[in-house]
This record gives structure tokens, sequence and C-alpha cells, in this order.
């Protein structure tokens, strides 16, 4: 509780109760904590300053001759349209590139084809020296939903 001095003829010495609130220690406190926070909200963040360069690159143009290799559902492999021994492969490719090391080979796997019998021909290609690797795909397009029939009643209205 806050004290004043009053303002009563009868007594001068007295302090009397005051009934308001003092707000003086609420805003002394409020200011403290928003000096701290301003303080350490930019502390609290990770921001590192990078000048990236921008760029004029126009896509690649697909090769007039691309080399695929081929995973097939047995494991074997094929160069172009030869089949091709895991042993064998770096001399191919060696002749395929005609020693062009920077070639891009596109890998195809077939679906059925375990990751990690695909990760072991990309290791062969890089062992090989080949480490321009394309991954090739379908572009597939999402189907539409079909709409669901309604659900017949078993013990329906039948004629």
């Amino acid at each position: 509780m806050g004290a004043s001095i009053a303002e009563h003829d009868d007594d001068d010495s007295d302090f009397s109760e005051s009934h308001e609130i003092n707000v003086t220690p609420f805003i002394d406190v409020m200011l403290v904590l928003l000096i701290i926070f301003m303080v350490a909200a930019p502390l609290s963040t990770v921001d590192v300053a990078v000048d990236l360069p921008a760029s004029t690159a126009v896509p690649q143009p697909r090769p007039n001759k691309p080399l695929f290799l081929s995973v097939q559902k047995d494991l074997t492999l094929s160069l172009g349209d030869a089949t091709v021994q895991r042993e064998d492969l770096a001399a191919a490719l060696e002749q395929a590139t005609k020693g062009d090391k920077q070639a891009r080979i596109f890998l195809r796997a077939d679906k059925v084809v375990e990751y990690g019998a695909l990760m072991e021909v990309m290791n062969l290609l890089r062992t090989a020296g080949y480490l321009k690797v394309a991954l090739v795909g379908l572009e597939t397009v999402p189907a539409p939903s079909a709409p669901q029939a309604p659900a017949s009643d078993a013990a329906g209205s039948r004629p």
C-alpha cells in the first residue's frame, strides 16, 4: 500500500492510506525486461551473411548420344545395348567415352532392383573415375481419384 500526505486540516503530520495503484515499479520492471529482450533477441538468431552470386546459367542441353548404363531385373549390366560384366565395366566405359572421365553416365535401373545393388553399380562407376552420374526415371502424372460408388445397403430396398 502506498501512503500519501493527507490534506486534512485535522492533523497535518499524519499519513493516510492511498487507494491508488502505484504503477511506477511495474513500468520500471517492464522497461528492464524490454531492454533485456531487445539485447538478447538478436543474439539468439543464427544469421550467416552470405553474398550469393547471381546465376545466368541456362539448362544443360541433352547430349546427342547419351550413354545409358542399365541395371536389369537379374542385376545384369547393359552399357547402351551391349551386356557388360561387372569386372569389364571400367574398360567398356573407357571405350564408350573415349577416355573422357567428365562424360555424364545416365543410370537406369529396373523398379525391382534393390537399393544396395544400385549403390554397388554407382560405386563401380566411381571407382572407374566417372563421377557425373544422372539417375533416369519416368515422369508420372498423378492419376485423378475415381469417384467412389455409394455403398449399397445389404437389407436394402429391392423391388
